[in-house]
């Protein structure tokens, strides 16, 4: 079947580097670190301009969250297949948090940075924002993540941004639609017109991102200045480098296995990393990963199931940074612990860092529980690593988000659902043939028009025609019916 391209379909004429969205965005981060290192209060004052482009991507997040989970459960045939993916996925999960704190406990075991600080905890003073995270984490217990899914209100989740709340919604209902059969199929198929619509909004805000990275980037430096990173470099490097070779060692060999080259998949996301960088968070990438793993051919509802779990449950960076940080307190405190009071000190963390999945400040939360439950360690100790979180905030991001693609190939791979050659060659860049059209919310379909593929690094022709695999959008092939056709914000202009 011929497909409709346009003249940037092939690697030949791709979109030149000067005019892509990561060289935009890199460029706005080294102009962000310039103007708040050499003006501190024009720093400061670009806040409001990366809070802005933040808050926009993650009024996305929740509705493309919903709709992609509720797409991917009510189109599979066999929902026993979606429970088995949800149960591999936690699983998966488990084993590479404790991977990632065995690598951190490690690390601060062989260079003990926290010797000779000899801090007094009863003398630390505890600044009003890192008071109010201490008390949360005291009243945090491990189990309330389980009790915390279950929203208020069906509205609350999306007013709050809580991701695991929404996630429980979406599967939920994705199971009745599926329930449902042939009544069902009209939702079905404005969920999936809905879905495009919220990819096509947000092409529009990510035409912002160099904008909103150059005021992010631009603040941080501009507030907390280099001083904290000369004052306590060591534990910033050895988190750096710790994480590093987490990736390359731990998640490069899950890849090996997968006969993949993580160092192509972070060329193929190198979009998503400048985007972190710049915004110190994760979430405004997640919508591009999603995109970018469905093209590689992983299938929708395992990306849709997947991704959006791990962002609350597969946190290797943040496992990282728990247990380099417990230890480092403990260190800096005079508090000798034991082998088996530090495998103790692990079990704890994987149980209080779900308890403060989805919230703001978890990190932080999540430590403070940590410490409170296992009471050897003085929760006030936080503040010794209060003023340099935000320079290690970035690497936890990219950390997670790596963490949690290499995840979804796996789960793919568990499933006997990857297509490992399809995602080698994509991520080597090479042209492959266009996945068939289902549904009109393919990232082709909602931003062909804008070059806004390219600036996402795909090499293939945008807009194919319409390949039916199932009677139930038999309606969107009819050329007979145009009003059964594809709405106007998928066409050609």
């Amino acid at each position: 079947m011929e497909h409709i391209t346009t003249g940037h379909a092939s690697p030949a004429t791709k979109t030149r580097w000067y005019r892509q969205l990561y060289f935009w965005v890199l460029t706005a981060i080294v102009a962000g670190i310039l103007v708040g290192w050499l003006a501190p209060n024009v720093g400061i004052a670009m806040e409001p301009i990366g809070t802005t482009f933040v808050d926009a991507m993650k009024m996305l997040i929740g509705p493309i969250v919903f709709l992609t989970i509720v797409g991917g459960i009510a189109s599979v045939a066999d929902l026993k297949k979606v429970g088995m993916t949800g149960l591999k996925a936690l699983t998966y999960f488990q084993v590479g948090t404790i991977c990632a704190m065995v690598f951190g406990l490690v690390a601060i075991n062989l260079f003990r940075l926290g010797d000779g600080v000899n801090a007094d905890a009863s003398k630390i003073e505890t600044s009003e924002s890192a008071a109010k995270l201490i008390d949360a984490g005291q009243h945090q217990e491990w189990w309330q993540f389980l009790t915390h899914i279950i929203p208020e209100s069906m509205a609350a989740p999306f007013v709050e941004g809580n991701i695991l709340q929404i996630i429980f919604i979406a599967v939920v209902f994705g199971i009745a639609l599926n329930a449902m059969g042939k009544v069902g199929a009209p939702v079905l198929e404005g969920v999936q017109r809905l879905t495009g619509v919220m990819f096509k909004i947000l092409s529009f805000i990510m035409k912002a991102a160099p904008v909103g990275a150059f005021g992010a980037m631009a603040y941080a430096v501009g507030k907390f200045g280099v001083s904290s990173l000369t004052s306590m470099g060591g534990l910033i490097a050895l988190f750096y480098i710790t994480s590093i070779l987490f990736v390359v060692v731990v998640l490069g060999s899950v890849m090996a296995f997968l006969k993949l080259n993580i160092f192509k998949m972070i060329r193929h996301l190198k979009e998503e990393y400048m985007l972190i960088l710049g915004t110190s968070t994760a979430e405004p990438a997640l919508p591009g990963l999603m995109r970018k793993l469905e093209h590689a051919g992983v299938k929708k509802e395992t990306v849709g199931l997947v991704v959006p779990t791990g962002y609350s449950f597969n946190l290797d960076g943040a496992a990282i940074y728990l247990s380099l940080a417990a230890l480092y307190i403990a260190q800096a405190t005079n508090t000798d612990l034991s082998i088996g009071q530090q495998l103790g000190l692990l079990a704890v963390m994987l149980l209080t860092s779900k308890g403060a999945a989805g919230v703001a400040g978890g990190g932080f939360i999540a430590l403070t529980a940590t410490l409170t439950t296992l009471g050897t360690i003085p929760a006030a100790g936080i503040m010794l690593i209060f003023g340099i979180d935000k320079f290690m905030s970035e690497c936890r991001a990219i950390v997670n988000f790596t963490g949690n693609a290499v995840a979804t190939l796996f789960i793919a791979w568990w499933d006997r659902t990857l297509d490992a050659d399809r995602v080698r060659r994509v991520f080597n860049g090479e042209s492959v043939e266009p996945l068939p059209i289902e549904t009109p919310s393919d990232l082709d379909e909602v931003t062909g028009t804008d070059n806004h593929l390219i600036d996402y690094g795909y090499d293939r022709p945008v807009h194919p025609a319409p390949v039916e695999p199932a009677s139930r959008h038999a309606s969107d092939v009819e050329p007979a019916q145009p009003s059964d056709r594809r709405p106007a914000y998928s066409e050609i202009v």
